[in-house]
């Protein structure tokens, strides 16, 4: 595997928000994103909106000062365990740096920092036709839920309320 350094970025560096809009601006115009590039109206206003989020972190996954991947991750709360959880809500890895290993460093950090905090669980979605983020989900650990004692799998719906 590349030298890879995954980092916490810090929002405020304005390298570090130039690598994380790099990013997430090439996931949304891949076809497992939304297929098209972030609107100019977003790139302005993510960056600060995450920098005053409560519970909202990032992490860049660099290549030297090149940024190859990102995890922008939020913490929620379980309510069936009274305790907080992360929500991994984007998971992205340049086309290039695919399938070496970068997605998997991501989500071990993830969880590394989760497990710090005492969080219960991880979270994410994915998207059905994604077998390669799903195949790397399930092999480090991700899968159904369980309810008394049995598997169960949910979906992720969405009702937007502002069109961008």
């Amino acid at each position: 595997m590349p030298d890879i350094d995954i980092i916490t970025a810090n929002l405020s560096d304005p390298a570090h928000a130039l690598a994380l809009l790099t990013v997430l601006d090439a996931y949304a115009a891949d076809p497992m994103g939304a297929g098209h590039r972030l609107a100019p109206e977003v790139r302005q206003r993510l960056i600060p909106a995450l920098r005053v989020l409560p519970g909202a972190y990032q992490l860049l996954a660099l290549a030297g000062d090149e940024p190859v991947g990102a995890a922008v991750c939020f913490t929620g709360f379980s309510t069936f365990r009274a305790m907080p959880l992360t929500n991994i809500h984007d998971l992205a890895v340049l086309p290039g740096w695919r399938r070496q290993g970068v997605g998997g460093r991501l989500l071990a950090r993830v969880d590394a920092l989760a497990r710090a905090r005492g969080h219960c669980k991880l979270t994410l979605e994915v998207r059905d036709d994604n077998p390669g983020a799903r195949a790397l989900y399930r092999r480090v650990g991700f899968g159904a839920a369980e309810a008394e004692g049995r598997s169960v799998q949910y979906g992720f719906l969405e009702k937007r309320l502002v069109e961008v």
